[in-house]
This record gives structure tokens, sequence and C-alpha cells, in this order.
């Protein structure tokens, strides 16, 4: 991984990820979710009732990524044209069939569609395609789609046949319920602030997120595959449909987790990611059960996931610690060039670490001190 990735990556922890978490209440889980996912180039399924932030998680990702949009929300009789751009008359009007997609799906770079379930058979087959395959089919049209992902959401699951097929290109479901009564105080004040506040932009681009995209193939599983062979195999025997084609594309998954930790390698650590495959909610509980006993036997340390640990959060303490070590390397004089360089990396890779804690005094501290560690012309 180049130093620019690096930092970028660095940049997308922060203005996009760890924004969105100084902006929600106890929705951590789901942004670092929404994150992986956006990395992988994977799409993602909210599920919960109305009022539950599904809609403002996406839309404030959309509004910290500077690119194209489409939001719809769906019904039993929405058309294609709703959601792919009606006829081109002019075209029309000389023979051709052309689709004008200005300001539609097929120019997006994120999509999100609101109750996902709705969808009827005209559309359907032409979401299939645009989901699994980033293609726009329609008659002698074809056309690549820019999206980064897709995001869909629904208060409820697929019962009809039909539609699992469509529930199934959403490889991470996750439930995105009520805020916690302890919390509700929290959320009155931040979203009060909202109403005040202009959030400032991300700089990060549609391009910079695709650059980072990128890195995907580049990931080195094979540190991984066994455990991840196993695990597979544990939840298959446990009863769930994890097909072979999911199975494949969730590898995808786990190389953006090791990513998103500043690594080039996929540790055992990143199948987190597998307690969020689930296809009732039901099994929700049984299948964090089975990946947290893989989990259990590993040595984690602040290299690995956030989610991969066991309260789910760095140690505060191990990031100051840490920051001690970074320190007292920098202000040796003595170093080389390459020493050095190869120490500003891990302060990069440790002030993403921070921005996954909680917001309070014990992050922006941190927060001050690793920035305090930055040489000047790094900081400009």
């Amino acid at each position: 991984m180049t130093t620019e990735h690096s930092a970028l990556l660095e940049r997308f922890q922060s203005g996009v990820l760890a924004s969105l978490k100084s902006e929600f209440v106890a929705k951590d889980d789901i942004i670092d979710l929404m994150g992986v996912c956006l990395i992988a180039r994977e799409n993602i399924f909210l599920y919960g009732p109305p009022g539950t932030a599904k809609s403002a998680l996406i839309n404030g990702l959309s509004a910290r990524i500077e690119g194209e949009s489409f939001d719809y929300l769906l019904t039993r009789f929405t058309e294609p044209n709703e959601l792919f751009g009606p006829f081109d008359i002019s075209r029309l009007r000389e023979g051709e069939l052309v689709t004008n997609t200005e300001g539609m799906l097929p120019r997006a770079d994120i999509v999100f569609l609101d109750e996902l379930l709705n969808a009827n058979s005209a559309i359907l087959n032409s979401l299939l395609m645009a989901l699994n395959e980033r293609v726009f089919r329609r008659g002698r049209e074809t056309s690549q789609l820019p999206a980064l992902f897709f995001a869909g959401a629904s208060n409820h699951l697929p019962e009809e046949e039909t539609l699992q097929a469509l529930f199934d290109r959403f490889l991470i479901r996750v439930e995105c319920g009520p805020v916690p009564e302890s919390e509700l105080e929290q959320v009155l004040s931040k979203g009060w602030q909202l109403e005040k506040s202009v959030r400032p932009p991300s700089g990060i681009t549609a391009d910079d997120v695709r650059s980072l995209q990128s890195l995907i193939p580049t990931v080195d599983l094979t540190p991984a595959r066994e455990a991840y062979l196993d695990l597979v195999r544990k939840l298959r025997s446990a009863g769930l449909a994890l097909s072979d084609r999911r199975a494949v594309r969730l590898q995808r998954i786990i190389a953006s987790s090791a990513l998103l930790c500043g690594r080039t390698s996929a540790r055992p650590s990143d199948l987190w990611i597998l307690k969020h495959i689930w296809d009732r909610s039901e099994q929700a509980e049984v299948l964090a059960a089975i990946v947290n006993a893989s989990l259990e036997s590993l040595e984690l340390n602040e290299q690995d996931h956030p989610r991969a640990q066991p309260g789910n959060i760095p140690d505060p303490e191990n990031l100051a610690t840490s920051l001690s070590e970074i320190s007292k390397i920098l202000g040796d004089t003595t170093q080389s060039d390459s020493n050095r360089a190869a120490t500003l990396d891990q302060l990069r890779a440790l002030s993403s670490r921070i921005q996954w804690l909680p917001e309070g005094p014990a992050r922006q501290e941190l927060e001050t001190r690793a920035q305090a560690l930055w040489p000047s012309e790094s900081n400009a």
C-alpha cells in the first residue's frame, strides 16, 4: 500500500466514518459495516422499523462523499422509468430506443433503495443485474454502472421466493433498531445540534473511494484462508444457506476489513464480518455465537479490526502507550529516513484506530497527541 493510499484511508476514516459516528448515537456498528461494504464495493441491507435512522445513515454517508447519489422509495407500483430513466423522446422520433439516465440510478455513485422488498416483477430483473453485475441493460442498451455500492432498507424480510433472489444480492445484513432509553437524551441533543450545525466537507470524492476499492484484489487472504474455510463449514452445518457464490464474494468483505485496519494481509480476526450474513433475524444470535467462538481463541492486538475485539472498541490505554512509543522513535534524530517513514505509517494507522473510540475526553486527548506528533510538512 502506498503512502498516498494510507493517507487516503486515514481521511476516509476521519472525514467519513468518524464524522458519521459523531452525528449518530449508538450506530457505530452499522457505520463500520457501511464503510467495509463501501470499500469492498458490496451491498448492505438495513432491517428495522420506521424511524430508526436507516435512511438518515445512508444519506449521511452520501453527503460525505463528493459524487452523484440516487435514492428512491419503492412501492409495488414502481416502474423501470422511475429508477432507470425514461426513453429519450427526441431519439425515439428517430427510431432509437435510448434511455435518458440524467439524475437517475445508472449515473449514481451511491444508490439507496428504501423499502427494497416492495420491488415488483417489472423492475426485478433490471435490479438483479445492476446489483450483481453493475450493468444496466434495456433493449439493445448495455452500460456499466459507476455505483460504488448499493444500500437497501426495509421494515420486513422477504417472504416471496422471487424477492429472496433480490435479498441475496445484499451480502451484509444489519438490524437497525431504536436507540436504548439510556441514550435518548443524547439522541435529542445530537438531533438538535444538527439543526444548527453546518457539516464540513470530508474532501473524499467518489474517485477516491474507487482508488481504495482498487486495492481489494491486492490483499493477501492466505493467512485467513484456513480459518475462513473452517467457519464456512460450521455455518453450513448450523443450517445457514451460504452459497458458493456468496462465500466467494465475502472474501472481498474480509479484504476490506483488513484494508480499513491499514493492512494488506487478512487475519482470522477479519472474519468478524460473518456475524452479519444472516437470512432471518432469528439466525443472528446463533451466527454471532459461532463466529465469536472462532474469534475467542485469537490473540488480538491493535492491528485487528475493533469489531473483532470482545468490547468492540480499542483500549484507550493501549493506544496511549503506542503513541508514547512512537513519540520516542520520532524524537530520535539518529533514525534513518526509511525508519521515520515506517514510524509515520504506524502513526497514520494508529490515528485511524483512535477514530473508532466513542466521542469523549479520552478520544479528544488521543487525537490531540497524535496530531502533535506529525511533522509540520506532513500536516500541510
